[in-house]
């Protein structure tokens, strides 16, 4: 739906279980509808898509992508954004590291995203930019040596730049705009801003500048200018808050650096601070009901000297919480945005708060998405219909930006 500053904000549909098309579909008809209905009644309302790879396939055969237009259309609803991270089943099985799979290294999650954008090009109505998030790279642990890191980086870089070609002849040839977004996470190999800029600059700059220059014909100009247009990073607020990093901050950071943020995702963690043993024992015993089985809750723990020390998952994470070594526990577990308190236990909701002031005077992105993805696997006592808190968690948002 449009808001302020001409801006776009829906939620995304991977909280949605279903890897194909029909169940996808499905998904749209009887979920989405009804939170258009509620949170913007009589108005067109964008949709953040969530397609697996076999959904992209089975959309893009039989005349489906038509029938879905007609059907967007009928209904007053759009798609001006997709979520490429997870490439196959989401839901209702161990994911963990495997979200990461099939990574930027492969041909498959390069044919994936390209796929990806010729649907989007089919669905963005007239004159409205579309962009797809992507993983970081890769998993860093699947990559033992610095050596095969670097391959891996080096690899992703020129994929990522076969992707940027593909964009700007579509721009150039049809003049729909839109934007490969690159989604930092904990123990990705792109985790932070700092490791955004850095790969921004010695890989993207360079050799995917080269790739452009020796495979698509670009003069160097040409693609550079293709890189800064195309290459572009997703916020995720939740990501960013577990390794520390201010909204406004990440925000500058990318504005000095050239880098674009083509969306926002709107996403809260789960953290707890302590100043006791006593408190620390329950805090465990709280946060034990979040380590589950599904996702990775990758967790960094705070020392009062400021110090960080990161795990894996948020099960190592706990056996760490000893004595008075740490004063603070933040992990990557989706939490209801809405909620700031689960007893002892809070949310990182007003990083959320922080990142939509800043952009209310300074508006960086043009795409917001919530994303709270965890639903099957909150702990019981939080769990309540999805679309009720599909709507809630619009209307809370939309609290923020119109207060």
């Amino acid at each position: 739906m449009n808001i302020k500053n001409n801006s776009q904000l829906s939620y995304c549909s991977n909280i949605h279980p279903g890897e194909s098309w029909k169940e996808t579909i499905d998904n749209l008809k009887n979920y989405t509808t009804v939170v258009r209905d509620e949170v913007a009644p009589g108005k067109s309302f964008g949709i953040g898509l969530r397609l697996s790879n076999e959904a992209s396939e089975e959309l893009n055969s039989d005349n489906n992508i038509i029938r879905f237009r007609e059907w967007l259309e009928k209904e007053n609803m759009y798609v001006f954004t997709m979520n490429g991270f997870p490439y196959g089943g989401f839901h209702k099985q161990v994911v963990k590291d495997q979200v990461h799979a099939p990574d930027w290294t492969t041909p498959k999650r390069l044919a994936y995203t390209n796929r990806l954008f010729d649907i989007l090009k089919e669905l963005l109505p007239a004159g409205m930019e579309g962009g797809i998030s992507t993983s970081p790279l890769s998993y860093r642990f699947w990559h033992e040596t610095r050596s095969d890191l670097d391959s891996a980086t080096l690899v992703s870089a020129k994929h990522m730049a076969n992707t940027i070609g593909h964009l700007y002849k579509i721009n150039d040839e049809q003049g729909v705009f839109m934007h490969l977004d690159v989604e930092p996470e904990p123990d990705g190999i792109l985790e932070n801003s700092t490791e955004v800029i850095s790969f921004f600059k010695e890989y993207m700059l360079r050799s995917g500048v080269q790739y452009l220059v020796r495979n698509n014909g670009f003069s160097k100009s040409q693609a550079e200018e293709a890189v800064h247009k195309h290459w572009q990073l997703c916020y995720d607020v939740c990501h960013a808050a577990v390794g520390y990093e201010e909204p406004s901050e990440v925000v500058d950071k990318m504005k000095q650096q050239g880098i674009r943020i083509g969306k926002i995702q709107i996403s809260a963690a789960l953290k707890a601070t302590w100043q006791n043993e006593s408190d620390q024992k329950e805090i465990k015993k709280q946060l034990a009901q979040f380590d589950e089985e599904v996702y990775l809750h990758q967790s960094v723990l705070k020392k009062p000297n400021g110090k960080l020390d990161h795990y894996k998952d948020l099960s190592p994470a706990l056996k760490n919480m000893i004595g008075r070594t740490y004063d603070e526990i933040r992990t990557h577990y989706h939490v209801p945005v809405f909620t700031e308190n689960f007893g002892v236990l809070q949310s990182t909701q007003n990083e959320i708060v922080k990142s939509l002031e800043y952009w209310k005077s300074n508006p960086y992105s043009t795409h917001l998405e919530i994303e709270t993805y965890t639903w099957d696997v909150l702990p019981e006592e939080l769990r309540v219909s999805l679309e009720e808190c599909v709507i809630r968690e619009m209307k809370w948002t939309l609290g923020i930006i119109n207060k």
